[in-house]
């Protein structure tokens, strides 16, 4: 048998893969981050596989979870919220099973930050503005972040900045952005993007700590900053360019 973890996207049911709602409808036991997840994705498991919500379990409990149920021969379906390449404590959990000698394979999933960039139309790769975009994410109750990944050295690039985990210390994080940013930088805010409980802030760098706090956001928020989130800012594509020489490529 494998434990498969499946990116469960950003939480609306109709934005997982199809791969992954075949590997639900197929999984005996399904392990899911009930913190996250909007409970419609689970329609897509079968009505008699077991659930079971991580939300309160620490890692030894889920591994045991995915290893009992390897040892039963039956098929599981890890689910973790938005893609497994992103904060998905996907590593970790790997490094057991190997030693435990459990197989398992990963399927991607729709990112969060994608899915907030979705929420308000924007591309986060604009033309002679910027063209890279800094995941990263903040520190309060969590593992440290490496010296060499400290905020204002992200902030130096001014690349559009996608802050997970981010939401409850959004007043400091735009004091040490202001300065290489601006306070008028345009910054998003988007909680439980793409669930019905969607909820978009637009503001500044210098005023979107008000409005989070207005709402009483504490959790399931990305946090997007950079000038790419202006509308009116930008040029074009050389990709897309009509005195482009396309003949060229076909020499």
């Amino acid at each position: 048998m494998t434990v498969h973890f499946v990116g469960a996207g950003p939480g609306a049911a109709d934005l997982i893969t199809l791969r992954a709602a075949t590997m639900l409808a197929a999984a005996d036991v399904v392990l899911y981050p009930g913190t996250y997840l909007d409970a419609e994705v689970l329609g897509h498991a079968r009505p008699d596989a077991r659930l079971v919500d991580t939300q309160d379990l620490d890692l030894d409990r889920i591994v045991a979870e995915l290893v009992e149920a390897d040892a039963a021969g039956r098929d599981v379906v890890r689910l973790v919220s938005g893609d497994p390449s992103l904060y998905s404590a996907v590593a970790e959990q790997a490094r057991r099973l190997d030693a435990a000698g459990v197989a398992w394979d990963v399927t991607p999933g729709v990112p969060a930050y994608a899915a907030a960039a979705a929420a308000v139309g924007r591309e986060l790769t604009v033309p002679l503005v910027t063209q890279s975009v800094v995941l990263t994410r903040a520190q309060a109750r969590s593992t440290a972040m490496p010296e060499t990944e400290a905020l204002a050295r992200f902030a130096a690039t001014r690349a559009t900045l996608a802050l997970h985990l981010a939401i409850t210390r959004t007043r400091g994080l735009m004091a040490e952005l202001e300065p290489e940013y601006g306070a008028d930088c345009p910054v998003v805010v988007v909680h439980r993007a793409s669930q019905p409980e969607e909820l978009v802030l637009r503001g500044t760098v210098g005023d979107i700590a008000d409005a989070v706090e207005a709402a009483g956001l504490r959790q399931a928020a990305v946090v997007l900053v950079g000038r790419a989130l202006d509308p009116s800012g930008g040029g074009e594509s050389f990709l897309y360019d009509p005195a482009r020489d396309r003949a060229a490529k076909r020499r």
